[in-house]
């Protein structure tokens, strides 16, 4: 929509529509002429870490292929670093996607790996991220046997992190967890009512997808690696999406994709298949460490060939419909919260302005900095 305008009042947007027909408000913002667009929504990060794997990163681009073992480094710095450094450094990632027009966001534990650092983990997150998912199936630990690790993280560690915790996530693949083993982590968490998500079919064909689908997770991430009646399924789950039945969406991350040389995921075939597909940035130390939503959104365009719409939409919506944010809900302790991933009456007013006149810019100049100011929650960031 050319010549429009929208209204804020409090935390949400009141009016959208011709900047003619605008009601009376307060204050007035002209911003000439640029481009307008809902707030990103990062429904994939990692951001509670402490330590560095750039070595790990020039390894792999020397040649050296990605092991789901490399997690392990982060762990032990993790574990070493004190409440202080970790949530300074959440707080620094954080602040660093909003200057990048992320309103929003998810991240999960998953680098404690420990009752104590995945409580932890779960606590300093619920601070800052609009919702944490539990991902004490990320790795099992050195010294550790699997079988007594998954009692653990399906028991004790489970009920430490619960009250603090939207959902649960599980690493199948190999290297990390297999089938019945991530089986057993989802169906822990779908017992206490929590939201399921998968990494899933990242570096290579897997089980992960047709599980997610099965246990009708919230998502499945990654998934570089499908196969057609793997793409279908996932465009079955939302058949019912007009009855009200949510679907699992297709999370692309096409950053992670980049810094392991895996394909790109096959976002093209996802939506025209009627998938519902997320773009999200996987920001972590080790294989995707950026927060820069624009670059996902163009390497969407320019790789995946999505249209900048799609991109834009999956950046956006799919990525709030991913973590049920996209209607109104409730947090943790029972707050309301109003909707995020577009511009409408009723939604959370977050808003970023482009320096440029469309949105097409966020690919026609790839890498260039292009936020000129951001709305968080009705709050002018900058």
């Amino acid at each position: 929509m050319h010549g429009a305008a929208l209204v804020m009042e409090g935390d949400a947007i009141a009016w959208v529509g011709e900047a003619r027909a605008a009601p009376a408000a307060d204050v007035s913002v002209d911003v000439g002429g640029r481009a307008v667009l809902p707030g990103w929504v990062d429904s994939h990060t990692h951001l509670l870490f402490a330590g560095d794997r750039s070595a790990e990163f020039e390894a792999r681009m020397a040649g050296e292929p990605y092991a789901a073992g490399g997690i392990g480094v982060t762990v032990a710095a993790t574990r070493a670093a004190s409440d202080e450094a970790l949530a300074a450094n959440l707080d620094r990632l954080a602040d660093e996607m909003l200057r990048g027009g992320t309103t929003a966001f998810e991240t999960k534990t998953g680098y404690g790996l420990t009752v104590a650092d995945e409580l932890r983990s779960a606590r300093l997150a619920g601070a800052r991220a609009d919702s944490v998912t539990f991902l004490g199936a990320h790795l099992v630990p050195e010294g550790s046997e699997p079988g007594d690790y998954l009692d653990l993280v399906t028991g004790d560690m489970l009920d430490a992190v619960e009250p603090h915790v939207d959902a649960v996530d599980v690493f199948c693949e190999r290297g990390a967890f297999d089938e019945s083993q991530s089986r057993r982590v989802l169906e822990a968490a779908r017992a206490r009512g929590l939201a399921l998500r998968v990494h899933g079919n990242q570096l290579g064909p897997g089980p992960g997808v047709r599980l997610a689908v099965e246990l009708r997770a919230a998502s499945v991430d990654h998934v570089a690696f499908l196969d057609d009646d793997e793409v279908r399924m996932l465009a079955a789950t939302w058949d019912g999406a007009a009855a009200g039945r949510r679907g699992t969406v297709a999370t692309a991350l096409p950053a992670c994709d980049l810094s392991t040389r895996m394909p790109l995921a096959p976002a093209r075939r996802l939506l025209d298949a009627g998938a519902v597909v997320a773009i999200a940035t996987n920001c972590n130390p080790g294989t995707s460490y950026t927060t820069s939503m624009a670059f996902c959104v163009a390497t969407a365009v320019l790789q995946m060939r999505l249209t900048i719409e799609e991109a834009v939409r999956a950046a956006t919506l799919g990525g709030a419909i991913a973590l049920g944010l996209d209607e109104p809900s409730t947090d943790r302790s029972g707050r309301a919260l109003l909707p995020v991933g577009r511009i409408r009456p009723g939604a959370r007013a977050d808003v970023q302005v482009l320096d440029a006149p469309s949105v097409s810019h966020l690919a026609y100049r790839p890498g260039v900095p292009l936020v000129h100011a951001v709305w968080r929650a009705g709050a002018r960031a900058f």
